[in-house]
């Protein structure tokens, strides 16, 4: 039996795992036993019981309840957390996913303790190293003994910095979840029902990196554009809690009168509202790539993003945080065409990633 550690801090690596944790259940010869450790890095009211029938993973056997305060402060707890798990558990392998402090505090973690790591989504960047998810990426590849990664261009990027052993080219499991989820989300979520919308008649944004709702101009700025946009189509807006209360901090509620806010929604109301939006306008890396997956148009509201297929296709397009910028490219998303193409995979990346670890192992 192969032990895996699952090492998962904030809810879109909760929704990626449980592409791998499926795909464990699946395997024929139940090589795989899985535990799940959850760093508590994202608290979110709507990873209740729900959540994990929804998405059909069981619940963390540890949670270490770790959100908060300095980026160094939250890496250091859950190092120590995580380091006392490893001992207890002593798993053949760590699993990691993208690019948070919980990313980097078991990659960290396993390093220490010549526990071996496989990182999904690796060689993602975006070349901002003012970006911490930025560096988080870096130091994780760096120490990971399987480097599993979602596209070409991932690949390329490892190669560019004389990363080139343990690389897997696999795809992305966010599309294996799109694929899995797309038509559940339509026979179980009522979303649209319940917020008064029609299909394609909406548009859908999110707000929650640092890079824009710290920085008061940028957050004014899309806060701005989406009270413009607004006026002529209806805007659904789930509200990360520290980006609301960023809003209101800087007093910018009442711009958003004519914005439907929502708290965070359930996984299958947000894949519902995804598919069937006119248009998306988001900051969200896993979001960029779930427009694209559904053929919706969508408008990046940042400077640059690590998923450069979604841009280099023509189905989305980067504004920054510039109002009138987000508003001109809102206005000709109509022209957007998504070309055919598969750069993230045919739908089996939880499989490879799978595979890949197991034929590492027994060339150990």
């Amino acid at each position: 039996m192969l032990k895996i550690l699952t090492v998962v801090g904030a809810r879109p690596q909760f929704i990626k795992a449980a592409a791998i944790s499926r795909a464990i259940r699946n395997s024929q010869d139940n090589i795989f036993e899985e535990t799940l450790l959850h760093t508590g890095q994202h608290h979110d009211e709507n990873m209740s019981s729900v959540f994990f029938d929804e998405l059909k993973i069981t619940t963390p056997k540890y949670n270490l309840e770790i959100s908060g305060g300095l980026h160094g402060a939250m890496t250091g707890k859950m190092l120590d957390g995580i380091e006392k798990v490893l001992i207890a558990e002593k798993p053949d392998w760590v699993l990691i996913y993208g690019d948070t402090n919980s990313t980097l505090a078991a990659a960290l973690a396993a390093a220490k303790l010549h526990i071996p790591v496989a990182h999904i989504e690796a060689g993602l960047r975006s070349f901002n190293m003012r970006m911490p998810e930025e560096v988080n990426r870096i130091v994780a590849d760096r120490l990971s003994t399987l480097l599993l990664c979602p596209t070409k261009t991932s690949v390329d990027n490892l190669r560019a910095e004389g990363k080139m052993k343990g690389v897997h080219l696999v795809g992305d499991v966010m599309y294996d979840v799109s694929l899995y989820y797309r038509d559940l989300s339509r026979r179980q979520s009522d979303i649209l029902e319940r917020l008064g919308l029609a299909e394609g008649q909406y548009v859908l944004a999110t707000c929650h990196r640092a890079e824009n709702t710290d920085v008061s101009h940028r957050l004014r700025g899309i806060v701005s554009a989406l009270a413009k946009i607004a006026k002529d189509v209806p805007v659904i807006l789930p509200l990360h809690p520290r980006t609301r209360k960023l809003i209101a901090e800087h007093e910018l509620e009442s711009e958003l009168k004519a914005v439907t806010l929502t708290d965070p929604l359930p996984f299958l109301d947000m894949v519902r509202l995804e598919q069937s939006a006119k248009v998306i306008l988001t900051d969200s890396g896993g979001v960029q790539k779930e427009a694209f997956f559904y053929g919706v148009p969508c408008i990046t509201m940042r400077d640059e993003t690590e998923w450069t297929e979604t841009v280099n296709s023509g189905w989305n397009t980067l504004t920054g945080a510039e109002p009138d910028a987000i508003v001109r490219a809102f206005q000709s998303s109509d022209s957007l065409r998504k070309l055919t193409t598969e750069p993230y995979g045919t739908g089996n990346a939880a499989e490879l990633c799978l595979k890949a670890i197991l034929q590492a192992q027994q060339a150990k």
